[in-house]
């Protein structure tokens, strides 16, 4: 039996798409790349969002057999909305994972995390063998850290130890992420707070730093991954 309901059906994604005709373009760019029986990693954000429209193409049209594991609630209504079967990290692993970034340095070291997903978005991009970070030119930074904050997920209770401690890590500046849609913080996929955390240098060594502090469960640094960065 089926549900008499058309919020899923009549998903919008939440915010104006910026440059959407670029991500539609390096999403299907991307979607070309799927192969039947593939496994795929999809993390969060907007071209993310247009990849899966792509990608559900392709099944329809050449009857591919392809799951996806998503990253966030948001990208897995959408699988459901589009007819793409998912699976879990804990049944298989991807073959590949194809993500969004907020900042890409010249060595193709990432900030994520405006989403509040970094945490599954790592975990995927860890256990693939390949990922591909799709980005628009506004996304390069000569220097990571010089547009956007560093998002901490942290375990509600150890906020304010959290902030201190990122103050000994060189924080010159830590707030507490609220949301715009409700009262109070912003919530993480994993029902966490989001600190974000301003720097004026972030050295090799700050992403495991970050995390070794006792209520820090993930950081949006993505340090030294292999990754393959494709521009729209």
């Amino acid at each position: 039996m089926e549900w008499k309901s058309n919020l899923i059906t009549g998903l919008q994604w939440s915010d104006r798409i910026i440059n959407r005709e670029g991500k539609e373009r390096i999403a299907r760019e991307l979607a070309a790349q799927v192969k039947d029986g593939e496994v795929i990693g999809a993390g969060s954000g907007s071209t993310v969002y247009l990849t899966l429209f792509a990608i559900a193409e392709r099944i329809r049209t050449e009857k591919l057999q392809v799951r996806v594991i998503p990253a966030s609630m948001e990208i897995s209504m959408t699988c459901v909305q589009l007819g793409i079967p998912q699976t879990t990290l804990w049944e298989r692993r991807p073959d590949w994972t194809f993500d969004g970034a907020d900042e890409v340095d010249p060595s193709h070291n990432l900030i994520k995390g405006r989403g509040g997903a970094m945490f599954k978005e790592k975990l995927l991009i860890k256990s693939s063998e390949r990922a591909f970070i799709l980005v628009d030119n506004s996304k390069f930074v000569s220097r990571l850290g010089s547009k956007f904050p560093v998002p901490v997920e942290v375990f509600p209770t150890g906020v304010v130890y959290v902030e201190n401690q990122l103050k000994t890590l060189g924080a010159s500046k830590v707030v507490l992420r609220m949301a715009k849609g409700k009262d109070g913080p912003i919530l993480t996929e994993n029902g966490n707070f989001i600190l974000d955390a301003w720097f004026d240098g972030i050295g090799n060594f700050l992403e495991k730093e970050i995390k070794s502090i006792t209520g820090v469960i993930e950081s949006g640094l993505f340090i030294g991954y292999d990754i393959q960065v494709l521009a729209s």
